[in-house]
């Protein structure tokens, strides 16, 4: 296991941060190197919509690093920002799982 470490970016909507704290943990503890976002807009997080606009373009960035997307995607949802995601990540051949 030391050594070979698969790179997954999480995605999904920022409201479900304990989802994300949780997942990010289980992962990496599965021996997996995990990208995570930077700030929970839909948590209470603030920032413009310069930065906004920024933060969108570099989860594209950590996407472009990962081996594979896992989605949070708590009770089925998938939001327009978290859809957006899934479909750039297929269309480079990234493998997307879910948590759902």
């Amino acid at each position: 296991m030391v050594g070979n470490y698969k790179v997954i970016t999480l995605c999904g909507s920022t409201k479900f941060k304990q989802d994300f704290i949780d997942w990010q943990k289980r992962l990496t503890l599965e021996g997996h190197i995990v990208i995570s976002v930077g700030c929970f807009g839909h948590s209470g997080d603030v920032f413009t919509d310069e930065q906004k606009i920024m933060l969108d373009d570099m989860h594209k960035r950590k996407i472009d690093m990962a081996d594979e997307i896992f989605v949070i995607n708590k009770g089925g949802y998938i939001g327009s920002s978290t859809k957006s995601e899934i479909e750039y990540a297929t269309s480079k051949g990234i493998p997307v799982n879910y948590m759902e």
